[in-house]
C-alpha cells in the first residue's frame, strides 16, 4: 500500500531542509516550502547551482521566526509570520523566467547572507499577494501555482527508486547517497522503483480528501552531485549520481535530460495536513 514515508520542507530554495513528521498542504506546496529565496542586490535568485556552500545553511522552524545557522556565523532569526512583515520594502525577485513580487528581508538579513558567500547577497520573502503560475503546457485545464520552488508546488520521489539507484552506487564501488542530494518533499513507500513516473493522482481520504496530480518528470541539474552535509561533492565521485543516472535515466521526451523524481500539483486539500505515514491511493496514467 502506498504511503508518506518522508515529508520535507525547504524554507529558503537551495539551503538545508527540515524533515518533518506533519504539514500542512497549501495551494503553492507544503506550508513555509520554498517562501524565501536568496538573491543578488538586483533579485535575481542564488542557488546551490552556482553556490553549492548554500548547502550549508541549517534551517528551522520555532513558534514566530526561521532559524539560521552557518558555520562561522552567528545565529539569525527572521519571522515567520508574512503578514506581520508585509510592511517592509518590496522588491522584485527572479526565479528562472518569473520574476514576482517579494519583501526585502532587511539589512541584518542581507549582511548575513553576503558575508556567508562573499558577495552581495539579500533575502527575499515570496509577498503575501504574489503569485506565480505553473506551465500550463503541464498543468492542462488545471491553474496551478508555486512560490520559489523551481517551477511546480511538490516534489514526488518513491523510495524505491532511490533504493535502485543505489543499489547500482554500491555495486560499482561508490558509496549510497541520502533522499536529500534530490530535495524532495513527498517521499513515497510501497510502490515500485521510478513507479512515480506513471502514477497521474495521489489521492488521501479525510473528511476533505487531498488530491495530488503528477505532471511533469523532474530533470535534474548537478545539485544531487552535491553533499549536502558538506557543501561540495564527494572528492572520490565528484559526478554521481550523475554520471551513474546517465546510463539508465537519460530521458529522450526530455531531449536526453536525466530525470529523477515527479512533479505534483494540488487539485484539492488545500488546508489539510499530510503526514508520515499516511496511507496514499496511486492512480496510473500511461498518457498516449
Amino acid at each position: 500500500m502506498p504511503a508518506i514515508s518522508e515529508l520535507f520542507v525547504y524554507p529558503i530554495k537551495s539551503c538545508g531542509g527540515i524533515a518533518l513528521p506533519r504539514a500542512q498542504l497549501l495551494e503553492t506546496g507544503l506550508a513555509y516550502d520554498r517562501h524565501w529565496l536568496i538573491t543578488t542586490p538586483d533579485g535575481m535568485m542564488i542557488t546551490q547551482r552556482t553556490h553549492p556552500r548554500l548547502a550549508l545553511i541549517r534551517t528551522a522552524l520555532e513558534h514566530d521566526a526561521l532559524v539560521l545557522n552557518a558555520p562561522g556565523m552567528p545565529e539569525l532569526r527572521t519571522p515567520l509570520d508574512g503578514e506581520a512583515s508585509a510592511q517592509a520594502p518590496k522588491m522584485a525577485a527572479t526565479v528562472w523566467r518569473d520574476t514576482v513580487d517579494a519583501i526585502d528581508t532587511g539589512a541584518a538579513t542581507a549582511a548575513w547572507f553576503s558575508e556567508f558567500l562573499g558577495m552581495p547577497a539579500k533575502l527575499a520573502r515570496f509577498a503575501p499577494d504574489a503569485r506565480r503560475a505553473c506551465n500550463r503546457k503541464w498543468t492542462g485545464e488545471l491553474d496551478a501555482s508555486t512560490r520559489f520552488a523551481d517551477g511546480y508546488p511538490l516534489l514526488v520521489i518513491g523510495q524505491a527508486s532511490l533504493d535502485d539507484l543505489n543499489a547500482r552506487l554500491v555495486a560499482k564501488g561508490a558509496p549510497a547517497i541520502p533522499m536529500d542530494r534530490f530535495r524532495p518533499n513527498l517521499v513515497v513507500s510501497g510502490i515500485d522503483a521510478f513507479e512515480e513516473d506513471y502514477i497521474e493522482h495521489l489521492d488521501a481520504d479525510g473528511d476533505t480528501p487531498v488530491r495530488l496530480r503528477l505532471v511533469k518528470l523532474c530533470t535534474r541539474c548537478p545539485v544531487p552531485t552535491i553533499d549536502q552535509r558538506t557543501g561540495a561533492p564527494d572528492p572520490a565521485w565528484p559526478h554521481e549520481p550523475t554520471d551513474t543516472l546517465q546510463t539508465y535515466r537519460a530521458n529522450p521526451n526530455f531531449d536526453g535530460a536525466l530525470t529523477f523524481g515527479n512533479n505534483a500539483i494540488v487539485v484539492r486539500g488545500a488546508g489539510r495536513f499530510l503526514e508520515v505515514g499516511q496511507a496514499l491511493d496511486a492512480q496510473l496514467g500511461f498518457g498516449d
